[in-house]
């Protein structure tokens, strides 16, 4: 377990994710983590979702976001705003994100994300002209958590 802030938590969760840390990501974590992307399946428990972030970070593909806007309660209710950027090959997707995660123990126990389906579409077809003419592709995030201390 951990003593940080629910926020400073999610903030580092997202970092470790984002640096290719996932066992340090992993260790953030509930055994019986909800992981839901919302209009997809929910992935449930540490296994699945420990398989499923392995996936989503390897040699080919990758993650990094930008928090527009963070907030916590008392009861560890973690609500964010972010850019994502899902990397594939040389595709580079930037969307908008809304999420949100619930600490408890000092572990992220779910973790909710909330997507506007159009925007992600947008960033595909951007992402697949930006391989064709490069000057398309969007300029690097302000403010990446993959830059922030590891």
């Amino acid at each position: 377990m951990t003593s940080q802030q629910p926020a400073d938590l999610v903030t580092g969760f997202f970092a470790s994710l984002a640096q290719g840390r996932v066992d340090d990501a992993f260790a953030l974590i509930d055994d019986d983590i909800v992981y839901t992307n919302v209009g997809l399946p929910t992935i449930r428990g540490r296994r699945r979702f420990e398989a499923l972030m392995r996936r989503l970070n390897s040699e080919r593909i990758g993650f990094d976001a930008e928090f527009l806007a963070i907030g916590a309660n008392d009861d560890g209710v973690v609500l964010t705003e972010r850019l994502d950027e899902l990397r594939v090959g040389p595709l580079r997707l930037r969307f908008w994100v809304c999420g949100r995660n619930e600490v408890r123990d000092g572990r992220i126990a779910v973790w909710r994300d909330y997507f506007d389906a159009w925007d992600c579409t947008r960033a595909f077809a951007r992402a697949l002209a930006g391989v064709v003419v490069p000057s398309l592709n969007r300029k690097p995030l302000a403010a990446p958590v993959s830059a922030l201390p590891g």
